[in-house]
């Protein structure tokens, strides 16, 4: 019985998602093997699919990629083979915390692009601390 009362792990806020209207929704999707060495994306972190192959690919400048979906975990990829990897592909996230590829920031047909996927970007609000009113 005193196992009941273990502690088993703990959660930290990040801030990725920012309301639950529209409710978040996971797909699997595949992402693209790295053609030089392993990397490792976050949570939040911003893909488009390329129609060639269906894969996913990292949101970054110089490609004419459609935003599809945001990452739902940290995850290496690596050089051998595409992954499969659950994705959001719908909900309301903070834009302040999505991640694209260095040096690219989001543009206006990439949100017209998600908002078509049902992805939508609403800034959070500051969290309440009671320490504030004292």
């Amino acid at each position: 019985m005193s196992d009941l009362n273990r502690k088993l792990g703990s959660v930290e806020q990040d801030n990725l998602i920012t309301s639950l209207d529209p409710a978040p929704i996971v797909g699997v999707w595949k992402i693209r093997k790295e053609a030089a060495k392993e990397r490792t994306y976050k949570r939040g972190t911003v893909f488009a699919v390329d129609s060639s192959d269906n894969a996913c690919v990292i949101l970054k400048e110089g490609e004419s990629l459609t935003a599809f979906g945001i990452l739902c975990d940290d995850v290496t990829v690596g050089t051998a083979e595409d992954i499969t990897v659950p994705m959001y592909i719908t909900g309301c996230f903070n834009p302040d915390r999505v991640i694209v590829e260095e040096g690219y920031s989001l543009k206006e047909k990439d949100l017209f692009a998600l908002r078509q996927y049902g992805i939508i970007f609403k800034a959070a609000l500051p969290a309440y601390s009671k320490n504030e009113e004292e």
